[in-house]
């Protein structure tokens, strides 16, 4: 400490011995600008005192932010302070009601006893009950019903007095449902996807209809739809008698579902006629166009020879003025021309007469009974096609899909069946016109032997 006092002792001293010499040697221009000296010192002064005074205000606005600060901080360990203190005690509340409620939920566990047990009795019916409900064709009528049974089975507290007097309620009013003809105004979606408002009759939880079109509900969706392929004609007429009936009417048939639904799709799925005539391919529609010639030849026959025989009927009235129209009008012709003829000659004219009429009597018997042989044969034909094709789909795809057999198969059965269908109306068509052409034929013999022995008898006078 002591060495630097002196060393600045020395430089001091330095430093005013040079000032001395620098002002005796300037004297002269010092004295000069003295006065600029002077003011330039006292405004150095005066900086030198702003400077101060705003290092001392710099000085105390830090020392009042500082007790700012140090007020904030105690404010906010205070608050801190109060925070925790309200915790603990929410804390001790919290535990103190939990508590609480186990003891409570123990009191109301051992008041409840065996009443437990009935509600949970109570729940399982209204889930059962809603299930069923769901499914069902009354749903459509009275939604709301399913969803109380489905709030009641997932509800947790325990259910009220109106709660279990509506589930009974709703238990009779869907035993009334399933047992009545109810008719009411629904939403339905048509088979092109659009929905319209429509007047539904259901009857019971079975079956469901719009004038003559079936209903399908869907119990994911809780819809009713009209089924895109109806059942048979006749049960579509009965629906449309039930749907069009007065509340007041006798006893109907009408057509229900005991199973719900399954009976009627299995309905929608069987084939029609021509569905099934589809499935013969091209064998059944060559065996369908040999029926249908057969049948246009035996009409005809049957035509024809109904003709002749109302002819040969009317002549037989007459048998003085022969007919050319009908055979046995042709036959008396004959007769008529060779009254002078021996009875040899007279046997042959006729017999020829005969002879000429035989073919427009018996056209078409041959063709027919062709068609009614070919018939099955074809329809044999169409076995063998469908069976090849069956055992096709086999190589190529196993056993495991019954359906793609099934082509093959109903080829088979169907031509076989499109054979017989054929074949039997043909053959009891040809029995019946070629007996009836056989007594046409035997008429005219007839006929022709007794104007023969007539003859020979007149011949046998006159050479008497």
């Amino acid at each position: 400490m002591r060495a630097s006092t002196n060393t600045a002792n020395i430089v001091s001293t330095l430093l005013m011995g040079g000032v001395a010499a620098l002002i005796s040697l300037a004297a002269g221009p010092v004295h000069a600008q003295q006065d600029g000296l002077n003011q330039l010192l006292q405004e150095l002064s005066q900086a030198r005192q702003q400077e101060s005074q705003q290092a001392e205000e710099r000085v105390n606005d830090f020392i009042e932010r500082v007790d700012e600060r140090e007020a904030m901080l105690k404010e906010a360990r205070a608050a801190r302070d109060k925070a925790r203190e309200r915790r603990e005690q929410l804390q001790q509340k919290f535990d103190a009601n939990e508590a609480k409620i186990t003891e409570k939920s123990e009191e109301l566990k051992n008041r409840k006893g065996e009443f437990g047990e009935v509600f949970g009795v109570i729940r399982e019916v209204a889930g059962d009950t809603g299930s069923t409900m769901r499914g069902s064709l009354t749903a459509s009528q009275n939604p709301e019903r399913a969803e109380f049974l489905s709030t009641l089975s997932e509800t947790k507290e325990l259910p009220s007095i109106t709660q279990i007097d509506r589930l009974w309620r709703t238990l009779l009013e869907e035993m009334v449902a399933t047992s009545e003809i109810a008719r009411y105004d629904t939403e339905i979606i048509k088979p092109n996807g659009t929905r319209e408002q429509a007047e539904v009759v259901r009857a019971g939880p079975f079956s469901a209809f719009v004038n003559d079109r079936f209903l399908k509900f869907s119990a994911s969706t809780q819809e009713l739809s009209v089924l895109p392929r109806q059942p048979p004609g006749r049960w579509q007429s009965m629906a449309e008698k039930l749907y069009e009936a007065d509340a007041g009417a006798n006893a109907l048939a009408a057509p229900i579902d005991p199973s719900r639904g399954a009976i009627l799709s299995r309905l929608t799925q069987k084939p029609t006629l021509l569905e099934r005539v589809q499935q013969g391919g091209l064998v059944g529609y060559v065996v369908i166009a040999i029926g249908v010639i057969g049948l246009l030849i035996a009409l005809e026959r049957f035509i024809t020879l109904g003709r002749v025989e109302a002819g040969m009927r009317e002549q037989r009235k007459d048998l003085d003025k022969p007919n050319t129209d009908n055979p046995l009008g042709e036959v008396l012709k004959a007769y008529h021309d060779n009254l002078k003829a021996d009875t040899e000659t007279l046997q042959l004219k006729l017999d020829e007469a005969i002879q000429r009429r035989l073919p427009r009597l018996e056209s078409g018997l041959a063709t027919l009974r062709i068609l009614s042989a070919i018939a099955p044969m074809l329809g044999l034909l169409g076995t063998v096609v469908g069976m090849i094709a069956t055992f096709q789909a086999i190589t190529l795809f196993g056993t495991g899909d019954p359906k793609l057999m099934a082509s093959g198969i109903s080829q088979a059965l169907v031509t076989t069946s499109l054979g017989l269908i054929t074949a039997v109306p043909l053959i009891l068509l040809h029995s019946m016109l070629n007996g009836r052409s056989r007594r046409l034929i035997q008429t005219l013999e007839h006929q022709a032997s007794g104007i023969v022995a007539e003859h020979a008898e007149k011949e046998a006078q006159g050479h008497a």
